[in-house]
């Protein structure tokens, strides 16, 4: 579900993609998978035209020469990323919205390895949260909605009452595909690389009031991307 830009709507609960989302990695991203490519030869620029918003073994599957061993390879590209904390920062308005909100009223759902997500959230200074789920939590990826439909429900709520944010195509998809409202953040890609989403700059473009029905969120001066 869309909402609109400036009109307040309520939800129940707000699930969080992380990387480029609540805290930027781009940095170590695309570092990690240039310094892989390198390595064996790839394009960087079409694995990294496809990465974001994946899990490492569907990008390493995707690209990697044939007779590699899928889960070493996947290991040192998650190595190189986690090892690398360079730039590594909330984004705006995060660390803001996150204390707004009860504790039982949030959730992240990451590409990222459980884990390792931990790891990213503490380096960016930014509080875990109660529920996490990460790539080792579910058996099927962004774009799959497994991830958020089961944040939605260990929450307690159906998943259309939740908000989904997101930064890049495979979890837009699949927050509406889980049936939540959901809001794309132009932290990682350009609006017109996220067609059909309500685009913000990053969080810090969100109003959020806390009432005992719920949370009532207001988008202020979003773009309609594509």
């Amino acid at each position: 579900m869309k909402p609109a830009s400036d009109t307040p709507f309520r939800v129940r609960a707000i699930l969080f993609d992380m990387d480029g989302t609540l805290i930027d990695t781009k940095g170590p991203v695309e570092r990690a998978w240039r310094a892989w490519a390198a390595h064996h030869g790839i394009d960087p620029d079409a694995i990294l035209a496809v990465a974001h918003g994946r899990r490492t073994i569907e990008t390493v599957r995707r690209f990697a020469p044939a007779g590699l061993d899928i889960e070493e390879q996947v290991r040192l590209v998650e190595d190189r990323y986690i090892n690398d904390a360079d730039g590594v920062v909330a984004v705006p308005g995060a660390r803001e919205l996150l204390a707004a909100l009860p504790r039982n009223r949030w959730a992240v759902v990451t590409s990222a390895p459980h884990g390792m997500a931990e790891t990213r959230i503490r380096q960016a200074g930014l509080p875990l949260p109660d529920l996490l789920i990460g790539a080792d939590d579910v058996s099927h990826g962004k774009p799959d909605p497994e991830g958020y439909r089961n944040a939605a429900v260990t929450l307690g709520f159906e998943p259309g009452e939740t908000l989904v944010f997101e930064d890049a195509p495979p979890g837009l998809e699949a927050g509406h595909a889980a049936g939540a409202w959901v809001i794309a953040l132009t932290t990682t890609l350009r609006p017109d690389e996220l067609a059909g989403n309500l685009c913000l700059p990053d969080l810090a473009a969100v109003r959020v009031r806390v009432d005992e029905d719920g949370l009532e969120i207001t988008a202020l001066g979003g773009a309609s991307g594509g």
